[in-house]
């Protein structure tokens, strides 16, 4: 089988519009990528407000050890992990499957990368040369009927029609396999709507929406959320945590949570950098299987800005805490994030997403992620084996999980208060571990003392 090598063009969104950031060259064979190499723009290297495509492959460190240089993925890879996480995630891939009427992952990698559309999650954009024009693929609240329809045809296989085409835009690029599509409301902000598939169980919009919203209550760092009904249908929307609204060419103050500020006034919309914790931990999707919490801890005090590192590595035990107690095996390296903060120039643990709890009977559970010396066991015991990996003793380790079980404990209340109903919290009950099914009696004592009265 022949291969070919594609020459596409990487832009950056810098301060509102998008700049020519580097060429990236693939060698591909079929829908399979072999090698790819990445050389960054003179000018670009030359701009005070660059920043990096990828912290671990194409870091900016040093600017003349990377000026005019061709360089490859670390460890062998064979596409850029920044570069990976801008290309669509599965659903994005079956909307471009299904507008060229091809079968599943038929088709070259760069396809996939210049049909994501210049609104994919992050601040990067593909596109195959240096004159082409950006492409949007946002629509408004009040569309969310026809993408509905178009999600249903694209899920169960039919054609789309003509009329629809549109709805989704080139394919969003935010994680999952889910159908899914950003659209902006009456006021100009930014969501991804998630739409319900024919393989759900229960009202996964609701129970999401209501996992997330306990997650808050547990200390979490969650993104505005709620549930619309579209046609019947629940469609939960999820604030895009990727977007900020700030004043024109300043920078947003130091206590301003980004994915909470909103339109208003002169200020205009701006972009976040985005790699997930495959990017950083750089691994392929293969390996992942094998990779730990405890390493997505090291990579952030690799990577991470050295004022974030003890907080980030503190909402990550958390986090996994929280997995745990909600019976979450969803928790993938794709479903951990970090963002580029503009204030500090380095980056930081993204917001929580994509965390549905799973029921299930079997007493002894798995995350998807090692948890510590006992492997992806689901336990707290498991989590307190590695918690000098998060940078946290013993005693902070144990305020933590009091701090997570105090919230947990409350999850049928929190999700009546979302408006979920007495059908899906029999649904997912089973989801919910009581302390002492996940924590042996010693450790048991120990949280219920550290926990907040």
């Amino acid at each position: 089988m022949a291969t070919t090598q594609t020459r596409l063009f990487a832009f950056a969104h810098i301060e509102g519009s998008f700049v020519p950031a580097g060429r990236l060259t693939l060698t591909e064979e079929a829908d399979q990528v072999l090698a790819s190499s990445f050389a960054y723009g003179l000018r670009y290297l030359k701009r005070p407000d660059h920043f990096t495509l990828d912290p671990l492959s194409l870091a900016l460190d040093d600017l003349e050890r990377v000026r005019g240089v061709e360089m490859m993925p670390a460890n062998g890879l064979p596409l850029f992990g920044g570069i990976r996480d801008a290309a669509p995630d599965a659903w994005g891939r079956r909307v471009i499957e299904a507008k060229h009427k091809v079968p599943a992952n038929s088709l070259p990698e760069s396809v996939y990368l210049l049909e994501a559309g210049s609104d994919r999650v992050g601040a990067l954009d593909i596109r195959e040369s240096l004159d082409a024009l950006e492409t949007r693929g946002v629509n408004e609240v009040h569309s969310l009927d026809y993408m509905l329809e178009t999600a249903e045809r694209i899920d169960l296989g039919e054609e789309i029609p003509a009329r629809l085409t549109d709805f989704f835009g080139s394919g969003p690029g935010a994680g999952g396999a889910r159908p899914k599509a950003s659209v902006r409301d009456e006021n100009g902000l930014l969501w991804l709507a998630k739409f319900p598939s024919r393989g759900d169980a229960f009202n996964m919009a609701m129970a999401e929406v209501a996992t997330l919203t306990l997650a808050r209550e547990c200390g979490l760092d969650v993104p505005a959320v709620k549930v619309l009904d579209i046609s019947g249908s629940p469609v939960l929307m999820i604030r895009r945590f990727d977007r900020y609204w700030g004043p024109a060419g300043e920078l947003p103050a130091a206590d301003v949570v980004l994915h909470d500020t909103h339109p208003a006034g002169k200020l205009v919309e701006k972009r976040l950098p985005f790699v997930s914790a495959l990017t950083l931990v750089g691994c392929d999707e293969f390996e992942a299987r094998t990779k730990s919490y405890p390493e997505i801890a090291q990579a952030i005090r690799r990577h991470v800005h050295i004022d974030q590192v003890r907080a980030n590595n503190r909402e990550l035990f958390a986090r996994m805490a929280f997995n745990i107690f909600v019976s979450n095996d969803d928790d993938h390296l794709r479903n951990h994030g970090f963002v580029r903060d503009p204030r500090s120039k380095g980056w930081v643990l993204s917001p929580l997403y994509d965390v549905v709890p799973r029921p299930g009977v079997a007493f002894e559970r798995l995350l998807h992620l090692g948890v510590g010396t006992q492997g992806k066991a689901a336990t707290l015991d498991n989590a307190m084996t590695q918690h000098e990996a998060f940078t946290l003793d013993r005693q902070q380790a144990l305020q933590v999980l009091g701090e997570v079980w105090g919230g947990t404990r409350q999850w049928m209340r929190v999700f009546e208060a979302a408006g979920a109903s007495g059908e899906l919290i029999d649904k997912v009950k089973t989801a919910f571990r009581k302390l002492e099914d996940i924590a042996s009696p010693d450790l048991v004592k120990s949280i219920r003392r550290a926990a907040p009265a």
